[in-house]
């Protein structure tokens, strides 16, 4: 299992397509993907769980893989975020 903290940079914070670009990522790799807010967990392939989050600007969400691909898996949804899902 791996896991990593980022800080969301995009203006909107989570909304309907960056939780999809997400889940599209998720989908491509057979590990479970969790991304946190501290508050609550969502399961990544889930779109109504992580718009429950309410992430935000600013916030930090911790996204976390175990099995195979994990790896990967993560470092492309970090990148997504640091890349603030190509918003801006």
């Amino acid at each position: 299992m791996v896991s990593k903290t980022v800080q969301v940079q995009n203006k909107i914070g989570f909304h309907a397509r960056p939780v999809a670009l997400m889940i599209e990522i998720a989908k491509k790799y057979s590990c479970k993907l969790e991304i946190s807010n501290g508050v609550a967990t969502a399961d990544m392939g889930s779109i109504i769980d992580m718009l429950r989050l309410q992430v935000k600007m600013g916030d930090e969400v911790t996204i976390s893989a175990d099995g195979e691909g994990e790896e990967e898996a993560l470092q492309e949804i970090v990148t997504l975020i640091g890349n603030k899902f190509g918003e801006e």
